[in-house]
């Protein structure tokens, strides 16, 4: 349970995430050790943040956390082997966003995590870089 008061999961699509689907297995005891170590690095915990928003490219990750490429290649990564992020290419670009949740453990972790996010004056600042990358369109054409 998250440690905070009032960690209510989101109801729709638009609160950041999506619902859980019905009949999902549990996770077994290696993709739960997988996405906790996910969450143990405060890079990921970046791009798990500004995924809730929606879908960003690589190159717009690397100017809104301002981290080199190869360092958010490496985390998106490990959040896609963790089952948090999902891809899809469209030509050269590839376009990352945060995995529907696949079980009650796997939301309930992104609940507490989007609860603890607010919290965060780095997760905050780039929340207004990203909604800047937005307005000008990123670097990636046709990426939203």
């Amino acid at each position: 349970m998250c440690p905070h008061q009032g960690c209510q999961p989101p109801t729709t699509e638009k609160d950041g995430i999506m619902p859980v689907r019905v009949n999902s297995p549990k996770p077994d005891s290696q993709q739960i050790s997988l996405m906790f170590r996910a969450f143990c690095d405060r890079t990921r915990l970046r791009i798990l943040s500004l995924l809730q928003e929606g879908e960003f490219c690589v190159g717009d990750l690397v100017q809104i956390l301002g981290v080199p490429q190869p360092r958010v290649s490496r985390h998106l990564g490990h959040l896609r082997k963790a089952g948090l992020v999902t891809s899809r290419k469209s030509g050269l670009w590839i376009h990352y966003s945060l995995a529907p949740a696949e079980n009650t453990f796997h939301q309930k972790l992104l609940d507490c995590a989007v609860t603890c996010f607010q919290e965060v004056p780095e997760i905050q600042a780039d929340s207004v870089r990203a909604a800047k990358v937005r307005k000008t369109g990123g670097c990636c054409p046709h990426s939203r």
